[in-house]
């Protein structure tokens, strides 16, 4: 899989200096002071805020907070690619309307379909594969998708900011997690080289699975439905049950997130709550309010109130995607 060369070649940040900049691509704004001087006070031992390295858990969404999400969530993207080629293997696949929609590449009859449609979709691109083959099917289309408006690899469109911090924190004795709505296994067959974040770090929504021996050998297999969605208050849930420690630093960029950040920052302690305001329309899209992408309505309006940064993309960052 082509991926881009990420916090160990990129930027550095698994074996920074002590002396180097932390954030390098973060513009000298009160939001990287913030963030630094939060990393400061739980990291001191002489401080009233110190907290021990085992309790200092950072979570972060995936989808406009560690890479982008427009015109749509890139894992829809990679099940309308994977529907075309069911679709092409086996002709009788399409056996709905929806699904013939999905393998002619029609994003607007699948979307106009609402919740059901993308469920079908989902159901019938990501089930009757063992979990190696379909994350071996992730780490290919990856290879050699391409976004239609920027006309990167989808694992390139990763915020460069976003990755210092991930090694910051790190570097800080810190613990990273992705807890994001999206699927598990999808985010998993990318997300330790895109991001430094292992398998067993990544939090998501979960489909139906079986345990089955298939020519001797015995498999976890893919199924239809949906055992758990990651999302809006399932967030807690999952961070609880996966984690079992409450996060003291959260970072998400819509109102899925808000319960997370609502949840994590009302602990006693030092806490910090983070969202990525997408406010940049000429290196990457300014939304918030409104769309069926990444809406920041409730939590955008909580936030001040709330003590949670809003990082503006626009003025906060010195640049949006990793450097060449």
């Amino acid at each position: 899989m082509k991926l881009i060369p990420t916090l160990a070649v990129a930027t550095g940040l698994l074996a920074v200096p002590a002396h180097a900049d932390p954030l390098p691509s973060w513009n000298d704004t009160d939001a990287r002071s913030a963030i630094i001087a939060f990393v400061d006070g739980v990291t001191d031992p002489a401080a009233d805020t110190y907290v021990t390295p085992d309790a200092r858990i950072a979570v972060f969404d995936n989808d406009g907070t560690l890479w982008a999400e427009q015109p749509i969530y890139f894992q829809l993207v990679f099940a309308m690619d994977r529907a075309r080629v069911l679709a092409e293997a086996d002709p009788d696949w399409a056996s709905t309307g929806v699904l013939e929609a999905a393998a002619a590449g029609d994003m607007g009859q699948v979307l106009g379909g609402g919740e059901g449609a993308l469920l079908e979709v989902i159901n019938a691109t990501h089930s009757g594969v063992t979990v190696e083959a379909f994350q071996s099917e992730v780490r290919a289309w990856l290879e050699k998708a391409r976004h239609p408006e920027t006309g990167m690899a989808y694992d390139e469109m990763v915020y460069q900011p976003m990755l210092e911090l991930l090694g910051y924190l790190r570097d800080s004795d810190f613990s990273t997690y992705i807890v994001s709505g999206g699927g598990i296994d999808f985010m998993r067959a990318f997300a330790e080289e895109a991001y430094g974040i292992p398998p067993e770090q990544v939090i998501g929504s979960m489909g139906e699975a079986s345990f089955e021996i298939i020519d001797g050998v015995p498999q976890v297999v893919k199924q239809p439905g949906i055992a758990f969605v990651d999302d809006k208050g399932g967030k807690p849930v999952g961070i609880t049950r996966d984690i079992g420690r409450k996060p003291i630093l959260v970072g998400g960029n819509s109102d899925g997130d808000m319960a997370m950040l609502q949840w994590a920052t009302a602990g006693e302690g030092p806490r910090f709550g983070l969202i990525v305001h997408h406010t940049d329309a000429e290196r990457e899209w300014a939304y918030d309010r409104e769309g069926p992408v990444g809406k920041l309505n409730e939590a955008l309006d909580l936030a001040p109130e709330s003590g949670w940064l809003l990082v503006d993309m626009a003025e906060d960052w010195a640049t949006v995607y990793p450097r060449p």
